[in-house]
């Protein structure tokens, strides 16, 4: 198994999030089941059926976070020197300023700004030092931005 990167936050998050999913989404989709159940015959009830797939989603999904949060290694406050997971950068495109924070992988989400240690940009982010220009494989071509700052 590949080693998983988690910032303090993201570990932080995901347990909230496997604790809401082990209580309240438990209950919820055992009282549709429960509810289901009562409409009378279960081979052809939707709704029972619906729920018992939802059941086995969840459940599944439960395994997984359980299995991430056992095996994932959170990293340390982050150094400033270079570019490592749980950095906030600056970078320069074109003249225009972005922030990106360097994640793992299951924390990663692109519209939040957050970037996994994983992807291409991710890649080329990391063990970078202010002022240096790094180049990220797209798909329309090699982007250059400039690093700014690394917090």
């Amino acid at each position: 198994m590949k080693d998983q990167f988690l910032t303090k936050e993201g570990m932080n998050e995901l347990q909230e999030r496997l604790h809401i999913m082990k209580t309240v989404r438990r209950r919820e989709i055992a009282e549709a089941i429960h509810t289901a159940k009562e409409q009378g015959d279960l081979s052809e009830n939707a709704e029972y059926q619906s729920a018992k797939e939802e059941q086995s989603r969840m459940e599944q999904e439960i395994a997984d976070l359980e299995m991430t949060v056992k095996n994932a290694r959170v990293v340390a406050k982050p150094k400033t020197d270079d570019v490592g997971i749980g950095n906030i950068v600056l970078l320069s495109w074109n003249g225009a300023e972005k922030e990106y924070k360097l994640v793992g992988s299951n924390e990663a989400n692109p519209m939040e700004g957050k970037i996994s240690n994983e992807s291409p940009m991710g890649e080329a982010l990391m063990g970078a030092k202010v002022g240096e220009t790094i180049h990220i494989p797209t798909p329309a071509g090699t982007k250059e931005c400039v690093i700014k700052k690394i917090s």
